[in-house]
Formats: structure tokens, C-alpha cells, sequence
């Protein structure tokens, strides 16, 4: 019987736009009642906005500086979107990253006498290996044994948060650190190339990118089919004949594998050694990053780009215009809340 070819999909404008006008409108309020906050306070909003903006875009080594930040944002959100998707809630994002980071750190450490072109890869499949198996062990847990991953996932962010600590204030201490709680710098060779002198961006901004376009990939192919058919109904999944046990296994592996790059990206590309708050706070903002985007690749592009704009902005605004950086988080915890508020009204709509 000849292949059934599939058929030209045509881009539903009206669909598009019914997806992008609700995040628009969640930003929007969020910067307004940020503004009122800065009124509030006796700030004039204007002047911190422009701020903000002339921080995060106004030369091309701050437009750099925000792709720095965006970078780790990206990667995360592409991991967590993959379990999302799946129907898995995965919120174990910073330790997978930490995990990544020790294990390619360490590759590193013991292979800091080799090319650059045999260590580097090997360190980065060693992230990618570190970040799998931290995230398969919530992945076998929820898989044969019904675990709730959102406490399992929390609760290895834990242990791996304090597996770092006590490697930098350990084993992996620098003796040279002045009780920094750091480990030592890889070897010069080993750091990545920059991609726009006197700034921070790196090659690891390449591989977010990379990993867009295999997201795109994957959900087009036979095993995104099948997580997606997993994610919506797993009973039905289990009656077309789908292994789902297994298939939660495999995406918690691959979600594991993508966190652990971007902490191979943080330990080679930015910090050049293992720190103790090498991933503070990215798991929580890489979930938000991925549900602003619609657990969409290219949406995950624009709500990373948005927060990390966001983060380097709100150093200018706490610098230029003398507003407590606090007022960020808040900004940013007003987009979290209206972007669940419109998530709930517009289901609502459609009921």
C-alpha cells in the first residue's frame, strides 16, 4: 500500500492570532501595573521604562548581554515544554542543569590536558548524560510507581542544590578562591568561542538556537506524535497500543539530556568553573518562559528573549533610574498571574 502523504499545512492566521493577542495583553497589564508601582513609589515610569530599554537594547554589547541571559532561559523552556507536552510536570529544571554543569565540569577537570576538540565534545555529551539521568530517575518514579513528579522533580532540585554546595565548599573547592565557594577555572582552551568581541555572547547561544529548530523537528516526527498523543489522553494512548510507561521514561531522559546543555553552557561559556548559584532561580523562570510561549519553539524564542531583556534591563533601571530591582520580579510575577488568568478566562470563552 503506497505512503499516505501528508497534507500542506496552511498557516490559520485567525488561529494565530487568538494565540498571540492574550500573551500580548498579559504584557501589556503586567507593564502597566508595573508603572503604577513605580508611580507608587514616586518614580517616574517613563524614565525607568526607557531605561529598561535603553539597558537591554541600546548598543550591540547590551543587545548581546541580553542574549547572554536569554540563553539558559531558551534551553530550559525547551526542556520543560518537551515534558509538558507529554503531560509530565516536570519541575526539576534547575537541578537537571546543575547536574549537567558537575558532570561536564568534571569531564573537564580530568581531561584538562587534551584537545579542546576531543574534551569539549565529550564534556558536553557528559552534560547532556548528567541531566538525563537526574531527570530519569522522576521519570521511572512517575512511570512505575505513579510518583508525583512535581514533589520528586522539587525534591532532586534539592539534592542537587546541595550536592553543589558541598563540592564547591569540598572536594571541588578552589584552593586559590579565597573561600569563594567556587570550584577551579577549566583550562583556557576549553572555553567557548565568543561570537561578538568584548561581550559575553558565546557559542552557546548557537546550540539554543540548534535546539529550536530540533524542537521544531520533533514535534513533527513519530516519537513528538506519540508524547503528544501520551500528554492529551494516556488512556486512550494505551488502547492505540502506545507504551506510555516507556514513553514517560524516554521524554523525562530527553528533557533531563536538554537542561544539562545549558548547564554545560553555563560552566563554558560563561562562568568558566562550577559556582554555588550557578542555576538560582532559572527552573522556576524557564517554566514561565515556557508556558508564556504557548509550549511553542518559536514562542519560547520571544518569552525568553522578553525576560531576559526583562533581567538586563532591570539592572539599568535599578542603576539609571534608581528603582529597586525588586519592581522586576514583580513585573515579571504580574505576567506569570495574567498569563494563567487568560489561560483560565479563555477557556472559559471556549466552554
Amino acid at each position: 500500500m503506497a505512503a499516505l502523504s501528508k497534507p500542506t499545512k496552511r498557516v490559520n492566521w485567525g488561529a494565530t492570532v487568538t494565540r498571540i493577542l492574550p500573551a500580548a495583553l498579559a504584557l501589556g497589564l503586567a507593564l502597566l501595573f508595573g508603572a503604577l508601582l513605580l508611580l507608587a513609589s514616586g518614580r517616574n515610569p517613563i524614565e525607568a521604562y526607557a531605561a529598561l530599554l535603553q539597558g537591554a537594547f541600546g548598543s550591540p554589547a547590551r543587545l548581546a548581554e541580553t542574549f547572554v541571559k536569554m540563553t539558559p532561559f531558551l534551553i530550559l523552556a525547551i526542556s520543560v515544554s518537551i515534558s509538558f507536552r507529554c503531560g509530565v510536570w516536570n519541575i526539576g529544571a534547575e537541578g537537571q542543569l546543575i547536574l549537567g554543569a558537575i558532570a561536564s565540569f568534571s569531564v573537564a577537570w580530568l581531561l584538562n590536558a587534551w584537545p579542546a576538540l576531543v574534551a569539549l565534545p565529550l564534556s558536553l555529551l557528559a552534560g547532556v548524560i548528567g541531566g538525563a539521568l537526574w531527570s530519569g530517575i522522576a521519570g521511572m518514579l512517575k512511570a512505575h510507581f505513579n510518583a508525583n513528579e512535581v514533589i520528586t522533580t522539587s525534591m532532586l532540585n534539592f539534592i542537587a542544590v546541595y550536592l553543589l554546595a558541598y563540592l564547591v565548599n569540598g572536594p571541588l573547592k578552589d584552593p586559590e578562591g579565597f573561600n569563594f565557594p567556587q570550584s577551579p577555572l577549566i583550562a583556557e582552551a576549553f572555553e567557548l568561542p565568543r561570537l561578538l568581541t568584548g561581550s559575553r555572547l558565546n557559542v552557546a547561544f548557537l546550540v539554543a538556537i540548534a535546539l529550536v529548530i530540533a524542537a521544531l523537528l520533533f514535534w513533527r516526527s513519530t516519537l513528538g506524535f506519540r508524547t503528544e498523543i501520551v500528554g492529551a489522553a494516556r488512556r486512550v494512548a494505551t488502547h492505540a497500543g502506545l507504551n506510555v510507561n516507556r514513553t514517560i521514561v524516554l521524554v523525562s531522559l530527553i528533557t533531563g539530556g536538554v537542561a544539562g546543555i545549558a548547564g554545560w553552557g553555563e560552566i563554558f561559556g560563561i562562568h568558566y568553573r562550577l559556582i554555588d548559584a550557578i542555576a538560582v532561580g532559572m527552573g522556576s523562570l524557564a517554566v514561565v518562559v515556557a508556558l508564556l510561549g504557548e509550549l511553542h519553539p518559536l514562542g519560547m524564542v520571544v518569552s525568553a528573549f522578553l525576560f531576559a531583556a526583562l533581567v538586563v534591563g532591570g539592572n539599568a533601571m535599578e542603576r539609571s533610574a534608581g528603582v529597586p530591582f525588586a519592581l522586576v520580579d514583580v513585573i515579571q510575577g504580574s505576567i506569570i498571574l495574567l498569563v494563567l488568568a487568560r489561560s483560565f478566562i479563555f477557556r472559559g470563552r471556549r466552554s
